[in-house]
């Protein structure tokens, strides 16, 4: 069977490609994409701001790796017909002895593979988690992004010492307002502050107990841990004013992804004997709690209903593109209703 795949062959160039699906492979389903949702990776994919070595090597490539859709036909019958799915974009490699997301030899989607943005996906089912509930496939459509805030709060308590009286997330995207809600919803008790420099952004912050604008106000060092979501340039910057502001043996998660090496004050780190802990993607049963808590969470799911900024139809390659370009301009979210 003929698949169409749109790929990116160089920056800012999308073009259809084809392919073909095996439907003999009793191993896999086979899935009509309905929502994309674009991320930031993506789009230092399309415009042409990772390494030059990075793009030589890995285009052409379908983008986006946040994604839900149809089953359209499973050949061992478990799934129903049009059954309802979000799609995991990582394939994990063989050595169980870490988290499917850290194996050297895992495969990540719109990253070292071919992503979602095909007409239709041959995937396995241990790749896809299925869920009901009418209202919210654009939620869905983000899914993964949901499970890597689940990803890294679940990782943090598990390290964290237990004085969580109150603690500070950097940065005021997409991001932190994943992270600031898991917070809220398993840590109910705890104060959460969030730090960021666009009033525009930090004005959806309404759940959390304070927002800072760090331009125009100074932290005062009351946190008993932090979580950087900034990443990029200012990822430096972010990481030393939380180790400044800190409380002693103190865990900080880092989860801004810095296209650039960041110097970090360790100095300060050793003094006050602070956990630096990396988190980024997510799991199978990331996705599973994610998916569950936007089922059964009425106010969660309505909260990340604000995390979408447009939706976009996308019926030829041109409103790609447009996609991506309006991607650049929003405070969040780009959701596109894929038609091709």
């Amino acid at each position: 069977m003929i698949n169409h795949l749109y790929r990116l062959t160089s920056p800012f160039l999308i073009e259809r490609c084809c392919s073909e699906i095996n439907l003999q492979d009793k191993n896999h389903l086979i899935i009509q994409p309905k929502k994309l949702s674009i991320c930031k990776a993506d789009m230092r994919y399309y415009f042409g701001l990772r390494d030059a070595a990075v793009l030589e090597k890995r285009l052409p490539m379908a983008l986006i790796h946040e994604a839900c859709g149809e089953v359209l036909y499973d050949p061992n019958g478990i799934f129903q017909k049009h059954q309802k799915v979000v799609l995991l974009p990582n394939i994990g490699g063989t050595d169980d002895f870490y988290l499917e997301n850290y194996r050297l030899d895992s495969i990540f989607r719109s990253s070292k593979a071919d992503g979602f943005m095909q007409e239709l996906v041959s995937i396995s089912p241990d790749q896809v988690v299925s869920y009901q509930r009418d209202g919210y496939d654009d939620v869905f459509a983000f899914t993964e992004f949901i499970s890597v805030g689940v990803h890294a709060v679940d990782s943090f308590l598990k390290i964290s010492h237990n004085r969580r009286n109150h603690i500070c997330v950097f940065g005021d995207g997409a991001l932190s307002y994943v992270v600031s809600s898991v917070l809220k919803k398993k840590l109910p008790h705890t104060k959460i502050t969030v730090m960021g420099k666009h009033p525009s952004k930090l004005q959806y912050f309404t759940f959390v107990d304070k927002t800072i604008n760090v331009n125009y106000q100074k932290p005062k060092a009351e946190y008993d841990h932090a979580f950087e979501c900034t990443g990029g340039s200012g990822c430096a910057k972010a990481i030393n004013q939380i180790i400044d502001i800190i409380h002693p043996q103190g865990t900080i998660m880092l989860l801004g992804v810095s296209e650039e090496p960041v110097a970090i004050n360790t100095r300060m780190v050793l003094e006050k004997g602070l956990t630096l802990m990396g988190r980024s993607r997510s799991g199978k049963k990331d996705f599973e709690q994610a998916v569950e808590m936007i089922t059964t969470d009425r106010v969660f799911a309505s909260r990340m209903k604000h995390l979408i900024s447009e939706k976009i139809d996308v019926a030829f390659i041109n409103d790609i593109s447009r996609a991506f370009d309006l991607a650049q301009t929003v405070d969040f979210k780009v959701i596109m209703n894929w038609l091709m």
